[in-house]
């Protein structure tokens, strides 16, 4: 019976340490570097090739998600996990953390007057870019925080590490 107890309020801090504002930080910044690279990437590409803002939003959701499930799926692939499971894992981890950065990011992009018909060498450009990233982690962070709080986000991929 004491040991149950001691089972569950050991359970009790796991939760709640796993679920800290610092887990959530970390998660966040772990999205936003795959998320950044893929963003900064896809407008690096669209804008060089002077498509239009649909097909360069397009082609910069499409990296950032690619190159943020790859980022976990390193991870997790380094920890023994099978391709298949760490592709869920990767999916389960990931998926609405990028959405929400996504949405965040490029709808600042989109608002920002003149944000979009600015070139690569338009200072414009690079600092709305570097703002909306910003934005975005501020606001994907609280998203991360309560998905850990609940065993979901990033950590399910704390499952597979140690």
């Amino acid at each position: 019976m004491q040991h149950e107890a001691h089972a569950s309020h050991a359970h009790h801090h796991e939760t709640a340490a796993t679920s800290s504002w610092a887990m959530a930080v970390r998660a966040t910044l772990h999205c936003l570097t795959g998320c950044a690279i893929g963003e900064v990437l896809g407008m690096v590409i669209g804008t060089a090739l002077g498509w239009g803002t649909v097909s360069t939003l397009i082609l910069a959701i499409v990296l950032a998600f690619f190159f943020g499930y790859a980022l976990t799926l390193r991870g997790v692939l380094k920890a023994g996990v099978g391709l298949r499971a760490a592709l869920k894992v990767a999916l389960a981890a990931d998926t609405l953390s990028i959405a929400v950065m996504e949405l965040v990011d490029n709808g600042v992009i989109v608002l920002w007057p003149g944000a979009m018909d600015a070139e690569l060498t338009d200072p414009l450009f690079w600092w709305v870019l570097a703002i909306a990233l910003a934005v975005a982690f501020v606001l994907t962070t609280p998203v991360n925080k309560w998905m850990i709080g609940r065993g979901k986000g990033h950590a399910v991929v704390h499952r597979h590490h140690g």
